[in-house]
């Protein structure tokens, strides 16, 4: 492998090809999620809320128990329950 300034030039240039295929792929990934967005949409479905539930479904159980107690907490004391 060919050093340029200290940097192997082939590893190099491997690992940004490898981050503009990821970069790549990232950006049909998104358009797809888009597009399943717009799908569920048109069946009815509040996308808002599906996004929502979506990160909601991420969390840890416990995080997501202690977000919902303090959501319902800050509502009562705000008289929207």
């Amino acid at each position: 492998m060919p050093d340029v300034g200290g940097v192997a030039a082939d590893q190099l240039r491997l690992i940004v090809d490898k981050i503009e295929r990821l970069e790549v792929e990232k950006k049909e990934l998104g358009e797809q999620i888009k597009e399943v967005y717009a799908e569920a949409k048109g069946e009815g479905f509040d996308v808002k809320i599906l996004r929502k539930l979506i990160t909601m479904r991420k969390m840890r159980p416990n995080d997501r128990q202690e977000q919902e107690e303090l959501l319902d907490l800050y509502k009562s004391a705000l008289g929207m329950i």
